[in-house]
């Protein structure tokens, strides 16, 4: 990688929200909102600037200036566990506990619960393990070419599927994981959908329709971060540990970044397992970002054959939770 290239990333961690100036070997980190309740970020991708954030018992904030200054965008409800802006109309979505899904179409001055959520047949039976009596959206991701087309996991209850807007949905898709961590499409080729979650990971080529189990060669199956390869859509990667309760300790997480390529299996990157659970994957440009837990920060810039660590110059990123390209 050139050492000239800079790299512009937006980590949220327990201080708050940071904008990271990523060079080869040095990130440098600044502190844009000061906030220890914040669960999730959204990018704009046609806004410039414009990036939203989703707290515990704080709603919506949104920032049109890079996180200088802030607005409450007055969610009705207060626990927010995601975020989404749909690639083509720009539509806000915000996914909360109680499993509840709100839609924006005037960039977060009013919102719509998509009420159909609920009434699926499975929602009942939605539960969360810490928090068994709730449960909330864990992810939501909005297809890049079909602006009707939704995906929302569930954590826990499955991934839901919608093709028109949110407007009504499919209950929990055959194949896909339940306890959904994480769900992301290809940009390019459309039609393919991936999904890491509690008991493995699983993709889907019909746009999310049905999904297949994708578990061979991998004998760690708590499924946490995913990434697609932006010019592979044979090739992703995931964070995986033994279970939940060494993925999410402050102990010896035992984790490693796998990569499946082509028709698999599963392959572990990196010689050692990772003390620190790896919470966020990101791709931008060639390059894959690895954030974890412990505030650490790894790159790597051979599709995962090797990684090096990125020196964070300021405030520390200790429990960093998520990764986005600014």
């Amino acid at each position: 990688m050139n050492a000239a290239m800079r790299t512009g990333l937006w980590a949220v961690a327990d201080a708050g929200l940071f904008h990271l100036d990523v060079t080869a070997e040095i990130a440098k980190a600044e502190l844009r909102l000061v906030e220890e309740h914040l669960n999730c970020i959204a990018v704009n991708p046609t806004e410039g600037g414009r990036i939203y954030v989703g707290m515990r018992a704080g709603g919506v904030l949104r920032s049109p200036d890079y996180g200088n200054t802030w607005r409450d965008l007055h969610l009705p409800e207060t626990d927010v566990y995601a975020l989404a802006v749909a690639p083509l109309d720009g539509c806000l979505y915000a996914g909360t506990e109680p499993s509840k899904l709100f839609k924006s179409t005037d960039d977060g001055e009013t919102w719509r619960e998509m009420a159909a959520l609920r009434q699926l047949p499975s929602a009942p039976s939605w539960s969360f393990p810490p928090r068994p009596w709730t449960s909330h959206v864990r992810w939501i991701a909005p297809n890049p070419a079909d602006a009707d087309l939704l995906l929302v996991g569930i954590e826990l209850g499955g991934v839901m599927r919608s093709s028109d807007g949110g407007e009504s949905w499919e209950d929990h898709r055959p194949g896909a994981q339940k306890d959904c961590h994480a769900l992301a499409w290809h940009p390019v080729e459309t039609q393919r959908a991936y999904e890491a979650g509690g008991g493995g990971t699983a993709w889907s080529r019909d746009g999310g329709a049905t999904w297949t189990p994708a578990d061979e060669g991998r004998d760690q199956h708590y499924t946490w971060a995913l990434a697609v390869d932006p010019e592979d859509p044979d090739r992703w990667f995931v964070s995986a540990s033994s279970g939940p309760g060494r993925a999410h300790s402050n102990g010896d997480a035992q984790a490693f970044i796998h990569r499946w390529e082509g028709k698999g299996p599963w392959q572990k990157t990196g010689r050692e397992p990772l003390s620190s659970m790896p919470y966020a994957l990101c791709f931008t440009r060639d390059r894959l970002f690895a954030g974890l837990r412990d505030g650490r920060l790894l790159a790597s810039d051979d599709r995962g054959e090797t990684w090096v660590r990125i020196r964070v110059e300021g405030p520390p990123l200790a429990g960093l939770r998520t990764l986005n390209a600014a």
